[in-house]
């Protein structure tokens, strides 16, 4: 993670949606460094000065275990180690908060389509604050690995969804798309129970796109259980 992207990851995280966690430092990004600053008495310069930077470095609550002050430990991490530590399954509901809460929008690197609807374009995707950098950068990474043609192929540009406030299928327990911290591509290739070697996204040309993502500690499904193969999620088993 650069700096900037750090800059850009922090004021996502204080609430201050500046578009896409990439690094660069265009209007968005001034004008949610302004209301950063505005908010917390600052001099609205747009300019991420030492005063401004402490205070970005600032959990947005007391609580040393609170979800910032996670974010800001597993930024950290990623940092010095390449890897973020997610929670356990179990444990998301105290690491993120509540089931649909602290969401934001990322813009995305390479065009998508509806899963249910191919006729309908996908420019946006909506995750939980704390993951948003990570998976850009995920996806920022596909858009070079793979050609257009390629990304249509594994069916990397159909888009499955991500947010969804609901229950596991056939549980109790709230799904991983609960918290914003899942997306599932390409579902009719990649069905719940369709495993190797009839899910698309379990072929040797898949693993790329499989090793982007475990590299910033996401996990899949279908590598891991060899189920649901469409389905990547910022949640250890």
């Amino acid at each position: 993670m650069t700096y900037e992207q750090w800059l850009q990851s922090r004021l996502t995280a204080h609430g201050f949606a500046c578009g896409a966690i990439d690094g660069v430092i265009g209007s968005a990004t001034i004008a949610a460094l302004k209301a950063f600053q505005k908010s917390r008495g600052l001099p609205e310069t747009g300019r991420a000065d030492t005063a401004t930077v402490d205070r970005l470095r600032m959990t947005s609550g007391s609580s040393a275990s609170s979800p910032s002050s996670r974010l800001q430990t597993s930024v950290t991490a990623a940092a010095a180690t390449g890897r973020n530590t997610w929670p356990k399954q179990d444990d998301c509901m105290s690491f993120y908060g509540a089931v649909g809460s602290r969401q934001t929008t990322i813009d995305l690197p390479y065009s998508m389509v509806l899963a249910w609807d191919r006729a309908i374009r996908v420019r946006k995707m909506t995750l939980h604050e704390v993951v948003a950098a990570s998976a850009m950068r995920v996806l920022h990474q596909v858009a070079e690995i793979y050609t257009e043609r390629e990304r249509a192929d594994l069916g990397l540009d159909v888009f499955g969804g991500s947010l969804n406030v609901r229950r596991m299928r056939g549980g109790s327990a709230y799904s991983m798309h609960s918290w914003g911290i899942a997306i599932d591509f390409d579902p009719e290739r990649n069905g719940l129970q369709v495993k190797a070697p009839a899910a698309r996204l379990s072929h040797p040309d898949a693993v790329p796109f499989w090793e982007a993502w475990e590299a910033e500690g996401w996990i899949s499904l279908g590598r891991a259980r060899d189920f649901d193969w469409m389905h990547v999620q910022a949640a250890r088993l």
